[in-house]
């Protein structure tokens, strides 16, 4: 990868459609991934590394909030919701995607093709081969 041109002009957000319930997932995941690129300070290499962090970052605060909800910490008793696990959860799925993109502009497609190789392997529904750790997804094949 090489560093972006200083000069060059940030990329357009692109528009969301919304919805009270949720927004479309993919064109949300692309606007959210061009805004953050929009203000980035590093250059290609150092974006993903840094995004990849943040990911971590957003997993221990998944961690967190299960302490707290389950009040694991005697010092600090119930912290925590559920919700706020939800919400976590959520924060690392989002997190995730944006650093998809961020590693490749096929994100969607890339995402599709791994989802439904882990839904064949693990649900049976196609015509999975075996083992998880032929795609590094740590998943274990279905057993019959």
């Amino acid at each position: 990868m090489t560093a972006p041109d200083p000069a060059a002009q940030a990329p357009a957000v692109p528009s969301v459609p919304s919805s009270p319930a949720a927004p479309a997932l993919w064109p949300t995941v692309d606007a959210l991934w061009a805004w953050l690129d929009g203000h980035r300070a590093h250059g290609e290499r150092e974006t993903l590394l840094l995004r990849l962090l943040k990911l971590s970052e957003e997993v221990g605060e998944a961690a967190q909030a299960v302490i707290g909800a389950t009040g694991q910490n005697p010092r600090k008793g119930t912290t925590h919701t559920w919700q706020d696990v939800e919400s976590e959860l959520c924060d690392v799925v989002i997190t995730a995607l944006v650093a998809l993109r961020t590693l490749t502009p096929d994100a969607e497609e890339v995402f599709g093709r791994h989802l439904a190789r882990v839904r064949d392997r693990s649900l049976g529904t196609g015509t999975g081969t075996g083992t998880g750790a032929a795609h590094g997804d740590g998943v274990p094949p279905r057993t019959p």
